[in-house]
């Protein structure tokens, strides 16, 4: 059923999720409470390599030069618009922690259930469950910005973003509703 479901998850997004985007993701970003879902800045390649270990970049795929400019980008559009958050949290994965960092929104927590579980599908439900469990705890008018890898943010929107894409979503009782995409520059 998880694998249906991965499978079905982005299809359902385009049919049925778009009706709920709001006119303006920013102001949906801005609003209290908001969770702003990042996929890392720009690194070439797909997956990691088979020997890959968290905490030694040499072995991740990591960001290019122009991912780097991406998240300084990124971050720049994100503190002329004022945009606030109350917490960065990340991937412990080089490239999503060093995008966090770019981004110069503040202090950025590892965050382990936003660990890619690309090589690993079977972790996907209960990294999600995860994720959902600790945002129940954040107070509700705190923002929260989650760098973390497309297939994490797949599985908790149906959305599949791009690098660099930050999915808008609020929190609500069954999980996540998605309220607009920013775009990367």
């Amino acid at each position: 059923m998880q694998v249906l479901t991965s499978l079905l998850a982005p299809f359902l997004a385009l049919v049925m999720g778009s009706a709920a985007l709001v006119a303006d993701p920013l102001a949906a970003a801005r609003a209290p409470g908001a969770v702003l879902m990042m996929r890392h800045a720009t690194a070439p390649g797909t997956g990691d390599p088979a020997n890959m270990r968290l905490g030694d970049c040499s072995t991740q795929r990591n960001l290019s030069d122009a991912g780097r400019e991406e998240a300084r980008a990124i971050g720049a559009l994100l503190r002329d618009a004022r945009l606030e958050v109350g917490q960065v949290l990340a991937s412990e994965w080089c490239r999503t922690t060093e995008t966090a960092m770019l981004l110069d929104l503040g202090p950025v927590t590892p965050f382990p259930p936003a660990n890619s579980f690309f090589s690993n599908r079977e972790d996907a439900d209960r990294q999600s469950a995860a994720v959902l469990a600790y945002l129940a705890n954040v107070p509700a008018e705190d923002r929260v910005l989650i760098v973390t890898h497309q297939v994490n943010i797949t599985a908790l929107t149906g959305i599949v973003p791009k690098s660099g894409e930050i999915v808008v979503a609020r929190r609500s009782a069954s999980g996540l509703e998605v309220q607009g995409r920013l775009p990367p520059p």
